[in-house]
């Protein structure tokens, strides 16, 4: 009784063993006012003049990021119109925007890699974002972390 009491348990344990595995590729998330964030699509554009825009979405969310180009090295934002973040939010009628720009927010968008053979971007970024519409509703701070854009997409912009 004993044989087929062990038998039938790792009969039980090897039928119950599934691979379920799930790929999150690509992906663009975060965690914004340490909350956890995720865009349900994301996609990148890269414009003429070489500079790089990723966007992220959510309902009523878009995130967006810009770099002067898809060279893999660091960006700091808060220091040119040229590297930015920019976060709006839409809800009904209102909308809140929260960005940085030339000495506005602080932060760094870092490109790991751009494969130009399946045309897709991968990075990390962190910033805080001033409310540049004022609207009490939305804070004065937007603070990103620990964000990561991972394959995301990358098509040619037209002008």
């Amino acid at each position: 009784m004993k044989k087929y009491l062990i038998f039938l348990m790792v009969v039980f344990s090897l039928i119950s063993c599934e691979e379920d595995i799930s790929f999150n590729n690509p992906s663009f998330q975060g965690m914004k006012d340490n909350m956890f964030w995720r865009a349900v699509d994301s996609k990148a554009f890269l414009a003429a003049d070489g500079s790089l825009i990723i966007e992220g979405y959510t309902g009523g969310e878009i995130l967006t990021l810009r770099t002067t180009s898809t060279k893999a090295q660091k960006y700091p934002l808060g220091t040119s119109s040229s590297k930015t973040a920019v976060y709006v939010l839409t809800n009904g009628n209102v909308e809140i925007s929260f960005a940085t720009g030339i000495g506005i927010g602080n932060g760094e968008i870092v490109i790991n890699e751009y494969d130009n053979v399946d045309n897709t971007i991968s990075g990390t970024f962190k910033f805080k974002a001033e409310n540049v519409d004022g609207n009490p509703s939305g804070g004065d701070i937007l603070n990103f972390q620990q964000g990561v854009f991972y394959k995301v997409p990358v098509s040619l912009q037209v002008p």
